[in-house]
């Protein structure tokens, strides 16, 4: 190998930190709590200082317009013809700049929305586009907010888009069914989603690709319904559809998280062995992430060293796995030598390294170095994402910080963060930590208010802390209420049930 590429260095858990002293700050982060003696060091580059001033510079020179000379006014030439001043230009552009910031088309405010992932304003912008006089349908619009719809949880709404995309005279295609089957998938409705399949198949111009099948093996994996993905792999083969490396790629996270490693360690000899469906990185971050959640560091480590040897070059997100992997079983010194290894090779840290760096002091209530962490991740211009802040407010709560939880949240608030799931279900963790239930029914009031899909850990959250209270009453109303989400697939009569609690 050559010497300068990545597989003649070390593998940065094994190689020793070197301190380095020219233009770069080392900063060092002390985990105080839980007698963590590790440090972690960040080792930023220190920006180049701006030239020296020149004292014996000499004053700048005017360069002079044609027919100007200095000391000879211009009216004293002859044949020039002075123009008269306009006043205020600067002022009348910068009105101008700021009367064109004011107007935001139909069109921008939907794409904006759309990238907010604000699927609520997405809708009430999208049935303003449609009343327009110079509306006219586009697959793409329709694509997008098919998308839009699947990630935010509501697959009943996704149909009806889809339906009315069909009434608009747009001639469905097998992307646009992918995209109707991946939002049922994505909620876990796997009957809804086979039907979806079944009807592309009866369609000549929508024949089910590579594409949907690994979007259905997915879902039947998450569903841990592998029986159903032998019977996938089967009518691939039939149709003479063959899985690609990300469909491979599928089935080892599946395998993986469900503790089959043989099938997992099958699937991934058949890739090493195949010329059409090789391994990439992504396989080498599957395995990685799959062995570093489980705390297997050991096998995470043999598999790195295994895929290098196979010639797969790491990059960011397989670093960041590291540190996540590290993080969390408290490796301090190990996750210091990736994050100082990341600084040698020129690989840039991302919003998800400094999230695994966060939580990792998250975890154990070390709210000093995680607010470090976190003001030091602003500082590189680094904007913050919903992990981000689930990170802060869980750490906060386990240092039992909560008026921090708050303002937390609320900065959260200013900043535009997504509001999901997982974000209610940390805030409302916290309030259980607290202690403070009427505060965590607010929270849980407002998650059903912004249609933000309910999970098993909302209810598990909720439950628990009602068991330690006592309140065997609002215990039974939230038991009824996830039975009914768990038996329909979608929100039931859960207002009802919340008038009861408050």
């Amino acid at each position: 190998m050559a010497s300068s590429s990545l597989s003649s260095i070390s593998s940065p858990f094994l190689s020793p930190l070197s301190t380095k002293t020219s233009n770069t700050i080392t900063i060092t982060i002390f985990a105080t709590n839980h007698s963590i003696s590790n440090t972690i060091l960040c080792a930023l580059a220190a920006p180049s200082p701006p030239p020296p001033l020149s004292t014996n510079s000499e004053p700048k020179k005017r360069i002079w317009k044609e027919g100007e000379f200095p000391g000879i006014p211009e009216n004293s030439i002859p044949g020039i013809r002075r123009r008269t001043p306009i006043k205020n230009v600067k002022k009348k552009i910068d009105r101008r700049i700021k009367a064109k910031a004011w107007v935001m088309t139909v069109t921008e405010a939907l794409s904006d929305l759309i990238h907010k992932k604000l699927w609520i304003q997405a809708l009430e912008v999208f049935e303003m586009l449609r009343e327009q006089p110079f509306y006219g349908p586009r697959e793409g619009t329709y694509m997008k907010l098919l998308v839009l719809l699947g990630k935010s949880g509501q697959p009943q709404r996704a149909h009806q888009l889809f339906e009315t995309m069909v009434e608009e005279g747009i001639e469905p295609t097998a992307e646009l069914y992918t995209a109707l089957l991946a939002a049922y998938c994505r909620s876990n409705l796997i009957d809804e989603a086979f039907s979806i399949l079944n009807k592309m198949k009866g369609l000549p111009l929508c024949q089910p690709d590579v594409f949907t099948y690994s979007t259905l093996i997915k879902a039947c994996i998450d569903a841990l319904q592998f029986d159903l993905v032998e019977t996938l792999y089967e009518e691939m083969d039939a149709r003479a559809i063959t899985p690609n490396t990300v469909t491979q790629n599928i089935v080892l996270s599946g395998y993986g998280k469900a503790g089959k490693y043989d099938q997992m360690e099958k699937v991934l000899s058949g890739m090493l062995q195949s010329t059409t469906c090789k391994p990439d990185v992504w396989t080498m971050n599957t395995i990685l992430g799959l062995f570093g959640n489980n705390g297997q560091i050991e096998m995470m480590e043999k598999w790195y060293e295994k895929f290098r040897d196979f010639g797969i070059e790491p990059e960011t997100r397989t670093f960041n796995i590291l540190i996540g992997a590290y993080g969390k079983k408290h490796m301090y010194d190990k996750m210091s030598s990736v994050m100082e290894y990341m600084r040698k090779l020129a690989f840039p840290w991302t919003t998800s390294t400094y999230n695994n760096i966060i939580e990792a002091f998250s975890d154990v209530g070390d709210a000093k170095n995680m607010e470090y962490a976190f003001s030091q991740m602003r500082a590189e211009g680094m904007k913050p994402d919903t992990k981000t802040f689930c990170c802060l407010i869980r750490g906060y709560a386990n240092a039992g910080l909560f008026h921090k939880v708050v303002s937390s949240a609320q900065l959260a608030g200013k900043m535009e963060i997504p509001e999901n799931t997982s974000f209610y279900n940390a805030v409302l963790c916290a309030c259980a930590k607290a202690e403070d239930l009427m505060e965590m029914e607010r929270v849980f009031k407002r998650m059903k208010d912004r249609n933000c899909q309910l999970d098993p850990v909302t209810y598990s959250t909720m439950i628990e802390a009602y068991r330690k209270e006592g309140m065997h009453d609002k215990i039974y109303y939230l038991e009824q209420e996830r039975q009914n989400l768990d038996t329909n697939g979608v929100e039931g009569d859960i207002d009802n049930a919340v008038k009861s609690m408050v």
